[in-house]
C-alpha cells in the first residue's frame, strides 16, 4: 500500500505517509515548560509509528496565547526541556515537527494577563466574545521577528522542522483573509498586501534557520464565512509560498466563527462518504503545485486514506482526533485494521474543561 511507503519533506525521511497532525495537548506546565506528561504522550505517538508528528501550537510570542498550559517557544530557556522532548521522540524512532503558532483575535484575555488580544483589524470575534486591539507597525514586526527566533529555538532544541499554524483564523489567518484583515497599509489592502506579513514571516524564519531545514504551513484552503478567503484565493497563496521555498503545506479550513458543519473540527463522521471532508481542495492543491500536500480533515478509513494517495489527490495524510483515541493507530492500519475507533464526538476537544487532550469515550469504558 502506498500509505506504507516511505516519503522525504526536504532532510525528514518519514517511514509511512501518516502524519499525526497538530494537536493542542494542554500538557505543558503553567509558564509553558515541558513536563514528563508531554514527553510520555509523545513518545507514545512515536512508538504509534506515525510517519511524522506535528506538535500541538506552541506559542512565539506572549499576546498570542490561545490557551492554557500550551507549549511555549518565545524564549531561550525553553529550549533545554524541548530538547527533552526532541531527545525522547528520536529514541522512539519518531520524527517531530514544531507548529508555531500567535492566536490574534482568539485569544481569550484571560490567557493574556487581562491585555486586550490584537490583530490585523479590530473585527469582533463573537466565539471567543473579543473585540482586539489592531496592532501597530512596530508590534508588527517585533511578532515577525519572534517567529523568526522561535524557528531558531526549534532548530537548537533539535526538531525536524517547523509549522507555521496559517489556519484556523489564527493570526497568520486574520493577516491573510480579508474578512478579519480591514487595512489599508503595508499590511492589507488587497489580496498582494495581505500576503506580506506572512512573506516577513518566512523570510524571518529563513534568516534564522536557513534554507536546509523543513519549514512547513497549515493553510485555510476556504475560510467558510461570508467575506473570508475561498479557495482561488488560498491557491494563490499557495502558488507564493511555493515560489518562496514552503516545503510542504497541509491543507485545512474553517474558522471557529464557521458554521458547525464548516469547523475545521466537524462531528458524526460515522461513513466514508464523511470521510476527508477538505479533499475535493487537497485535489486542487495538488493540481497546482509541486511540493509535498497533506489533507487533514475527517479520515478515519484505511482505504480512505489510501484511495486519496493512490488518485494523487494528496502525499501525505493527516490525522488529529483519531490519534488520540488510538495513538497507535498506524500500527493497527499495516496490521489490516480498516477503521479507527474514533466515532467524532469533538469530546477530546474541550480543552478547557479537560485536565488535557484525550478520549471522552475510553474515559467512559473504564
Amino acid at each position: 500500500m502506498k500509505l506504507f511507503t516511505p516519503f522525504e519533506i526536504k532532510t525528514i525521511k518519514m517511514q509511512n505517509r501518516i502524519v499525526r497532525s497538530a494537536t493542542f495537548e494542554k500538557m505543558a506546565d503553567e509558564d509553558g515548560f515541558v513536563t514528563e506528561e508531554l514527553i510520555n504522550f509523545y513518545v507514545t505517538l512515536a512508538r504509534g509509528e506515525a510517519g511524522l508528528i506535528i506538535t500541538g501550537n506552541a506559542l512565539v510570542h506572549v499576546s498570542g496565547r490561545s490557551a492554557p498550559k500550551m507549549i511555549c517557544i518565545h524564549n531561550d530557556f525553553y529550549v533545554e526541556g524541548l530538547k527533552k522532548l526532541t531527545n525522547a521522540v528520536h529514541k522512539a524512532g519518531g520524527k517531530i515537527v514544531i507548529q508555531l503558532s500567535h492566536g490574534g483575535r482568539q485569544c481569550a484575555s484571560i490567557f493574556l494577563g487581562g491585555s486586550q488580544p490584537v490583530a490585523p483589524s479590530s473585527i469582533y470575534e463573537p466565539v471567543y466574545k473579543v473585540m482586539p486591539r489592531e496592532l501597530k507597525q512596530e508590534e508588527i514586526w517585533e511578532i515577525i521577528e519572534s517567529f523568526g527566533s522561535a524557528a531558531r529555538r526549534a532548530k537548537e532544541a533539535g526538531f525536524d522542522g517547523v509549522q507555521l499554524h496559517g489556519a484556523h483564523g489564527y493570526l497568520i489567518n486574520q493577516f491573510l483573509s480579508p474578512y478579519t484583515n480591514r487595512r489599508n497599509d503595508y499590511w492589507g489592502g488587497d489580496e498582494e498586501r495581505r500576503f506580506h506579513f506572512l512573506e516577513e514571516v518566512y523570510e524571518s524564519i529563513r534568516y534564522n534557520v536557513g534554507f536546509d531545514y523543513p519549514v512547513m504551513i497549515k493553510l485555510n484552503a476556504c475560510d467558510f464565512i461570508e467575506g473570508g478567503l475561498k479557495l482561488e484565493d488560498s491557491l494563490k497563496i499557495a502558488k507564493r509560498l511555493k515560489n518562496l521555498g514552503i516545503d510542504a503545506i497541509e491543507v485545512s479550513g474553517g474558522i471557529v466563527e464557521s458554521k458547525p458543519e464548516e469547523r475545521p473540527v466537524r462531528i458524526k463522521i460515522d461513513s466514508p462518504e464523511k470521510e476527508a471532508y477538505f479533499r475535493e481542495f487537497s485535489k486542487e492543491f495538488k493540481k497546482n503545485l509541486k511540493i509535498p500536500v497533506m489533507l487533514v480533515g475527517g479520515i478515519r478509513s484505511r482505504s480512505v486514506a489510501e484511495e486519496i494517495l493512490q488518485k494523487n489527490e494528496a502525499d501525505l495524510i493527516s490525522l488529529s482526533r483519531p490519534l488520540i483515541r488510538e495513538p497507535d493507530l498506524p500500527l493497527k492500519w499495516m496490521k489490516d485494521k480498516e477503521r479507527s475507533d474514533c466515532i467524532s464526538c469533538n469530546g477530546c476537544m474541550r480543552f478547557i474543561k479537560l485536565p488535557h487532550v484525550k478520549c471522552i469515550q475510553l474515559e467512559k469504558k473504564r
